[in-house]
């Protein structure tokens, strides 16, 4: 341990960090490149030769160039994720209230409040059925 002292291990660390650092950012950029629509099959083939011929500079380039629409294209994938997990959410809800064969108190309720904006029912009846759905 002598021979190694506090601060080059330090050092090692630092170094060792960053190196992590830009394998996570080379790897993000290199996503990015496949993931971009608007890109053509021979930009996308030129950006990827140039992070892997030069990968500091093709690294540095593509997100100085590139950066923001590479922001907006994480933003809207996990719009589009989060928009896919509620869709699948109500369907599942929708499954699970047609399986048991009884609408859900929410399809009753709209179906009430349906039903007294066109005046099938008073507001007396609409106030008694609220209260037998949410019992």
């Amino acid at each position: 341990m002598d021979d190694y002292p506090l601060l080059n291990v330090f050092w090692t660390m630092l170094w060792f960090f960053l190196w992590i650092m830009w394998l996570f950012l080379l790897f993000k950029v290199i996503t990015d490149i496949f993931r971009d629509h608007g890109l053509s099959g021979w930009g996308k083939a030129g950006w990827l030769i140039f992070c892997i011929v030069l990968p500091y500079l093709g690294v540095l380039v593509y997100v100085i160039a590139r950066g923001r629409s590479m922001g907006e294209r994480d933003a809207k994938q996990a719009k589009d994720a989060e928009a896919r997990f509620q869709e699948y959410i109500r369907q599942t809800a929708g499954t699970q209230a047609a399986a048991s064969g009884s609408p859900s108190a929410t399809d009753e309720l709209t179906r009430l409040a349906d039903l007294k904006e066109k005046g099938a029912i008073s507001e007396e009846e609409f106030q008694q059925a609220k209260a037998k759905v949410l019992a």
